[in-house]
């Protein structure tokens, strides 16, 4: 793609976060806009403001997770504009807990929305960008999707099987010598909504691990995240990225430094078939690194 102008974009998790600012990035470049969020909510009104700012936007409640949701949603966008151009299968959730606590409700929570969203997005809209020609899919994964830090399994699990699978994509649309574009999104943290995830929770996955509240002896340990994804990489710098890299056909959307390190030492295990390095959590991970590493 060479300009987003008169072009239509559908963005799951569309209404808030990264998603939401994709929202605002692309439709000051002219493209129209189809959100789908299972908020519903925070959905209108982000199509509320999006329409007051000119852009030509419509919502659709969507569980990303839902094989018949995807269905019509891809049906909605292609109804509602005609050709779809951009698609971003950005909805997310994040969640995890010690391996041997994770209840099958974790699984199917967190693989639903993180892995088997992207799965259906790309099965839905797919075949109609190769039909056409004139596309690019962004699938959000994580810098997750490259390390394995501890408390999180089901996050990363979800997250390099969208790597992996935006990779073999990319490999696919390679071979045939398609014009459709790929990206994988790979951010750290940034600052959205995703610690507060269980809000979106269903009902049928919730897990008796998880109390409703937090305890109170948890309230410092959240107060602390809190103000960590306060001071994180906020969504619109995200938007350029994703923005730049459609226009120029960028694969690996980097959000910032701080995780290369732990990447690259990754790698270095897995070449000398040494076992993995131990690591913090993710959230705790070096937040002072602010340039590119050096080279080795």
């Amino acid at each position: 793609m060479d300009t987003f102008e008169g072009k239509a974009a559908v963005i799951t998790g569309g209404a808030s976060g990264m998603g939401r600012a994709m929202a605002d990035r692309f439709g000051a470049a002219g493209t129209r806009i189809m959100i789908a969020d299972v908020e519903g909510p925070a959905m209108d009104a982000a199509v509320a403001e999006l329409d007051s700012a000119g852009v030509d936007a419509v919502g659709v409640l969507v569980d990303v997770s839902s094989e018949r949701d995807m269905d019509e949603l891809a049906e909605a966008a292609l109804s509602r504009f005609g050709q779809v151009n951009v698609v971003c299968n950005n909805a997310g959730v994040g969640g995890g807990g010690l391996m041997d606590e994770l209840t099958t409700a974790d699984w199917e929570w967190i693989l639903g929305v993180n892995l088997w969203g992207v799965i259906h997005g790309i099965r839905v809209f797919l075949p109609h960008l190769l039909e056409h020609g004139d596309g690019h899919i962004v699938n959000t994964g994580s810098v997750a999707g490259h390390t394995s830090y501890p408390n999180i399994g089901p996050y990363n699990a979800s997250k390099h099987a969208v790597v992996t699978i935006s990779e073999t994509l990319y490999n696919e649309l390679q071979v045939r010598g398609s014009s459709v574009g790929v990206s994988v999104l790979c951010p750290g943290l940034v600052s959205t909504n995703i610690i507060n995830s269980e809000r979106n929770r269903p009902e049928t996955l919730r897990s008796p691990i998880i109390p409703p509240d937090p305890a109170p002896e948890d309230e410092e340990r959240i107060q602390m995240m809190l103000a960590i994804y306060e001071d994180a990489v906020k969504p619109p710098e995200v938007a350029d990225l994703v923005y730049n890299a459609v226009l120029d056909d960028q694969f690996y959307i980097w959000t910032d430094y701080v995780y290369a390190e732990s990447i690259m030492q990754r790698h270095e295990d897995i070449r000398l078939g040494r076992n993995p390095s131990r690591r913090a959590q993710l959230i705790e991970e070096d937040q002072t690194v602010k340039g590119p590493p050096e080279a080795g």
